[in-house]
């Protein structure tokens, strides 16, 4: 990356955007990715325990987990690496407006758990924390910079236009 490019994204983005899009959720994400792809036993069983098979996962079930790894490897790199090739804050945008699609559907995936496992934190384990707890403060990241909280207002232009 040219030092210019990461004066300009250091310039543009605040801190606290830069830090969690380009390396607090990445790297949350490849965590993800590991267990998908590696730890699938467990993964299954934190997801929903009543559900997962008590031994050896069925090889339908092994490839849709590693093609979720592959979708949270995706979801990684587009988010560390687009967004951190660029300071326009337009591409920073449209990647996080997506993202923040992405946050709703996969709230929405965990629907068959009942209503509960939306706020009832008291009863979350290491998955749901991530599935539901992390994509919150993702999603709500997501929100607030699209709202441009934490931005330096703008300066208007002033300038009168003369006729021609």
């Amino acid at each position: 990356m040219a030092m210019s490019t990461a004066k300009a994204i250091q310039k543009d983005i605040p801190f606290w955007y830069r830090c969690f899009f380009l390396y607090i959720e990445p790297l949350s994400t490849v965590v993800g990715a590991y267990y998908a792809c590696f730890q699938q036993q467990k993964y299954l069983d934190l997801t929903h325990g009543l559900s997962a098979p008590l031994t050896g996962i069925p090889t339908s079930t092994s490839i849709v987990l590693d093609q979720l790894a592959n979708l949270y490897l995706l979801f990684a790199l587009n988010e560390g690496l687009v967004l951190r090739s660029t300071s326009d804050q337009r591409v920073w945008r449209t990647m996080l407006f997506c993202l923040l699609l992405a946050d709703i559907g996969h709230l929405y995936s965990v629907r068959a758990l009942g209503v509960q496992v939306y706020w009832n934190v008291a009863k979350w384990n290491a998955i749901d924390w991530g599935n539901i707890g992390f994509v919150y403060g993702g999603a709500a990241t997501r929100i607030s910079f699209l709202l441009g909280i934490g931005f330096s207002p703008r300066p208007v232009n002033r300038r009168r236009r003369t006729k021609a």
